[in-house]
């Protein structure tokens, strides 16, 4: 499926996924502890790469933080996040090919934002994060665990599975550093969680 389609399955679905998805309360709580965590590790510009309903942009910039921007595909996603959460920065890119320059951010979150993504089309965007990343710059993934390349039913469009492995394998010749890597297996969750924490 191509990134415009799903951009369109979400922009056709965002008044349902905010109200059940849309804010941090609805998250695992261990997710806004590992993301808050990250956050307090860094200084510098941070960007939400994927960041739907811009709630975890808006954590991001908690703390006194102002040099955070989101980006995502879907305009009803960003319409909402603007909405929602005023005085945060949102913008319309593609991950494949980020509206950002080159090293300019200190680190980027990837929330499940690579989870539609096949498996031909995501050296692609780990290059853009690369690229994005300045020197010592980090970069936090979660996503969907299991066999790398995987495709699996999604209740918006297909979504693919990848492994820790499979990441550090993607993410090495880039530059990148993997410091931490984990999975889990949440009561409530129709698969495996998995997150990576890499530097550069």
């Amino acid at each position: 499926m191509a990134r415009a389609d799903v951009a369109d399955a979400y922009d056709a679905r965002a008044d349902e996924y905010v109200e059940k998805l849309g804010s941090v309360q609805q998250m695992a709580d261990r997710d806004r502890v590992t993301i808050e965590q990250w956050r307090d590790t860094l200084a510098g510009r941070l960007l939400d790469a994927g960041c739907g309903p811009g709630h975890w942009t808006d954590v991001l910039s908690k703390s006194g933080r102002r040099d955070v921007v989101g980006i995502d595909a879907s305009s009803r996603f960003l319409e909402s996040a603007r909405h929602r959460f005023p005085g945060n920065q949102f913008v319309m890119g593609d991950l494949a090919a980020l509206p950002i320059r080159s090293r300019s951010v200190d680190g980027i979150l990837a929330w499940y934002s690579i989870i539609h993504t096949p498996k031909e089309d995501l050296p692609q965007i780990l290059r853009e994060f690369a690229r994005a990343l300045a020197p010592g710059g980090s970069l936090l993934l979660g996503f969907a665990d299991g066999e790398p390349g995987a495709a699996f039913e999604h209740a918006v469009t297909t979504a693919y599975s990848w492994s820790a492995e499979a990441l550090t394998d993607l993410l090495h010749p880039l530059g990148f550093l993997v410091e931490r890597a984990e999975t889990r297996s949440d009561p409530d969750a129709r698969r495996k969680h998995g997150e990576l924490l890499a530097g550069r």
